[in-house]
């Protein structure tokens, strides 16, 4: 009884966040209302709060679900053995565009975190997460820029740094306009041969061959 209990739990919250998406989708976070995801989830108000603690913690409860993969990707390229920092970045990348393309649930939730919030008031706390896993982010390009040139032994044209803040840059434009464009092009096609593009005009070198496991065999 009890585990059927937790299961129960378990799906009740996973409802309420599926209708969270829904109701986000349709009106926007900041108008949305707890009635109206109650309503939508066939629920009760007071089983929202069972659950969570405002719209801010159902918010991030709905973004947690799909920053995982992109959090792995992230990870690896903290982690990674890889020994080619080039090659490294195009899989890290390639692994996290792969990602977003593939998955309706991932698309839609940035969909929403991308165009249908306003980061003020309660929600201030949201954007200063992503700023900071955004920054995170492009340090840890920056180091690998850093890396490529030493191991290539050029002088990059930009500092590794500003090098990190234009890749990100790419990469962030890529997914907001898929998004926005309802998928109107590939993806992880033109995500990858703009990559490409964007290290060989900072002069460095791509590898000839991509092979092995983990992150650096998430390129093709």
């Amino acid at each position: 009884m009890a585990r059927r209990t937790k299961e129960d739990a378990i799906a009740t919250r996973s409802g309420l966040i599926d209708a969270a998406e829904r109701v986000f989708c349709e009106k926007g976070v900041s108008r949305a209302s707890l009635s109206d995801i109650a309503l939508a989830a066939g629920a009760t108000r007071g089983a929202i709060y069972w659950h969570f603690k405002d719209k801010v913690d159902l918010f991030g409860a709905m973004m947690d679900r799909v920053t995982l993969p992109l959090e792995r990707g992230f990870g690896e390229l903290e982690c990674s053995t890889c020994p080619d920092p080039v090659e490294r970045l195009r899989a890290v990348l390639a692994l996290v565009l792969h990602g977003v393309a593939s998955d309706q649930r991932t698309r839609k939730v940035f969909e929403i975190a991308l165009y249908k919030v306003e980061y003020v008031g309660e929600l201030i706390g949201v954007r200063d997460r992503h700023v900071a896993a955004s920054e995170g982010f492009t340090r840890q390009l920056a180091r690998d820029f850093e890396l490529a040139a030493q191991a290539q032994r050029i002088a990059l044209p930009m500092t590794p740094m500003e090098a990190a803040v234009g890749l990100h840059a790419l990469f962030d434009g890529l997914i907001r306009n898929w998004i926005l464009g309802e998928g109107a092009f590939d993806l992880e096609k033109v995500g990858r041969v703009g990559t490409d593009a964007f290290l060989q005009g900072l002069g460095l070198s791509l590898p000839l061959v991509v092979g092995g496991g983990g992150v650096c065999g998430a390129v093709g």
